[in-house]
């Protein structure tokens, strides 16, 4: 059974539990031909203004880049062996800025939600290594679904 919720709060708990939990999710992108691209990677998420808004420590590849210029909606997709999940339905933009790029290295570092992230230390020097590009996820639909009885919940965001 699906449920559509109107307060990310609803659903909130659930999403932290099982991306912190997961960590690692497939990102989903369309090429030129509408032909899907999946890539495995860990985007970080945070709560702003009682919405989620999500980040993504990256390299700007050119398949990737040009997918998300010719569309810029993209799909990341949780899932574990208890069959728990996790849809994420965002828009995705660059954000060069170096401030931004501060904030999202902190956030992998002491990992958001939970659990989510790792040190990016690992691939990139520091937050202003020009290798170290970053994008905005602005989520419109989440989809949680619990995997002991499948029970599903949709939030979208009003905008």
């Amino acid at each position: 059974m699906t449920v559509e919720v109107a307060d990310y709060t609803e659903i909130e708990a659930e999403f932290d539990q099982y991306v912190g939990r997961i960590n690692y999710a497939t990102m989903v992108t369309v090429d030129s031909r509408n032909r899907p691209r999946t890539r495995v990677l860990i985007p970080v998420w945070e709560k702003v203004d009682g919405a989620p808004l999500g980040w993504l420590a990256t390299y700007h590849t050119p398949v990737k880049a040009a997918h998300i210029a010719r569309n810029p909606h993209v799909n990341f997709s949780y899932w574990d062996r208890r069959n728990d999940s996790v849809a994420v339905d965002v828009v995705a933009e660059w954000v060069p800025d170096l401030a931004v790029k501060q904030h999202v290295w902190d956030l992998y570092e002491r990992t958001s939600p939970r659990g989510a992230g790792y040190p990016l230390g690992q691939f990139w020097k520091a937050p202003d290594d020009p290798e170290l590009h970053v994008m905005r996820l602005a989520p419109w639909r989440i989809q949680v679904i619990r995997g002991a009885d499948l029970r599903s919940r949709i939030w979208q965001s009003g905008g």
